[in-house]
């Protein structure tokens, strides 16, 4: 297993589309930053507007901690179309190629063939999310600097301590990855139903999409299905940087408000992947290779 996960990691990194994925993200990255260097005041005035009449708010806003806010709420739209390039071609594309059948004619189960294909499609999209790391945070916190964190939620307003903050971005990035792990599990159990990789990254990002909408409609048929959509909790790395206030309505350093509500979308994360990667070795196992 551990010989076929090393040869899945190298036909992975063999492809231009998977540096493409990275020299996407970087100029995105790198357009994001150089926009809010040259704009960062106008943009901050914007965002602060309706506050600016009510508190006067002094120091570096837009600083690299909320620059890579600013970046995190763009990307993880956009980087699960960069995850289904690859985890939607890796059985698909073998099937492609006619060498699946060779493969598993190879002294090894079909259990241990799907297990070493995704760990090699996870490890592909760790590395992404490690990569958006360094860009949006360390990159924009030596470009900008460093200061408070001031959030504009739907009816308030966080502001949070620069010393308070890094820690969260750890836990932020920890909870991506469970996101982006569960795109990939997708796009991998949908691989194995067709003989190329369009069809399951179209269909990866339709279910994406689709289930995004229902996510945000507030229609009473769809808050029925909400909590079981993983969709719903793909966003939960946002709680990170909510906070719990005193009585003089201080934030309270070293907090979460609703740290029950990342275990949670965690757990449910973690389902989505053990069963859509449980229902592909299920699959596989009972399938009759013809290609």
């Amino acid at each position: 297993m551990y010989n076929l996960f090393k040869l899945e990691l190298y036909k992975i990194f063999k492809r231009p589309r998977t540096y493409l994925s990275f020299a996407a993200i970087t100029a995105l990255i790198v357009i994001i930053q150089i926009g809010l260097l040259k704009d960062g005041k106008e943009y901050i005035s914007f965002v602060l507007a309706d506050l600016g009449n009510s508190f006067e708010i002094n120091g570096n806003l837009c600083n690299g901690y909320f620059v890579c806010f600013c970046i995190l709420q763009l990307l993880l739209i956009h980087v699960p179309l960069l995850i289904a390039l690859i985890a939607a071609d890796m059985i698909s594309g073998e099937a492609n190629m006619g060498t699946l059948r060779l493969l598993l004619s190879k002294p090894i189960t079909r259990t241990e063939f799907v297990l070493a294909k995704f760990a090699a499609a996870s490890v592909y999209t760790l590395l992404l999310l490690i990569w958006v790391a360094i860009l949006a945070l360390f990159v924009s916190m030596a470009i900008f600097g460093t200061d408070d964190i001031f959030l504009v939620k739907n009816n308030y307003a966080v502001q949070i301590a620069k010393d308070d903050i890094f820690w969260r971005y750890i836990g932020a990035f920890f909870f991506a990855a469970l996101a982006m792990l569960t795109v990939a599990a997708l796009a991998f159990f949908l691989s194995q139903f067709a003989e190329n990789s369009i069809g399951p990254i179209v269909a990866t990002m339709s279910i994406i999409i689709v289930f995004t909408i229902f996510s945000t409609m507030s229609i009473p048929i769809f808050n029925k299905i909400k909590p079981y959509m993983f969709t719903t909790h793909m966003v939960a790395w946002k709680e990170f940087f909510d906070v719990k206030v005193n009585a003089d309505n201080e934030s309270i350093v070293g907090t979460i408000q609703r740290p029950d509500k990342i275990i949670n979308s965690a757990l449910i994360l973690i389902a989505h992947i053990v069963g859509f990667v449980g229902i592909s070795v299920y699959s596989l196992k009972k399938k009759d290779i013809l290609s």
